[in-house]
C-alpha cells in the first residue's frame, strides 16, 4: 500500500509535550484496520466506516497511548467513536 502523507503537517500535544503527527496516526489506524488511509477522514466513524470491531478499538486505543504518551480510560474510550474524536482527545490532553 502506498500512503501519501504530504500536505501541511497536523500536529496534536500531548501533556509530555511531545506531539503526534495526526498524519501519521491517520496511517496508523489505516494500516491496524487494514482500510486505505483516504478512508480515515476525520469524521470517519470507526465501527461503520472503517469496520473497526470491539477488539479492534481496544489494540487501536492501546497503540494510541503507547504512541501519544497518554493512558486513556475505559469510559474515556467509549466515547471515541470518529476519528476526530480521537484526535481531539490527544489535543485536549492537560500538560
Amino acid at each position: 500500500m502506498t500512503v501519501n502523507t504530504s500536505g501541511p503537517i497536523q500536529r496534536a500535544t500531548t501533556r509530555t509535550e511531545s506531539s503526534v503527527d495526526i498524519n501519521k496516526l491517520r496511517v496508523l489506524i489505516a494500516e491496524h484496520l487494514e482500510v486505505d488511509v483516504r478512508h480515515v477522514t476525520d469524521d470517519a466513524h470507526l465501527n461503520r466506516d472503517l469496520g473497526a470491531d470491539w477488539l479492534d478499538r481496544l489494540e487501536l486505543i492501546i497503540l494510541v497511548e503507547e504512541i501519544a504518551g497518554v493512558e486513556i480510560t475505559d469510559d474515556e474510550a467509549d466515547q471515541i467513536e470518529v476519528v476526530h474524536d480521537l484526535t481531539c482527545y490527544i489535543n485536549k490532553r492537560p500538560d
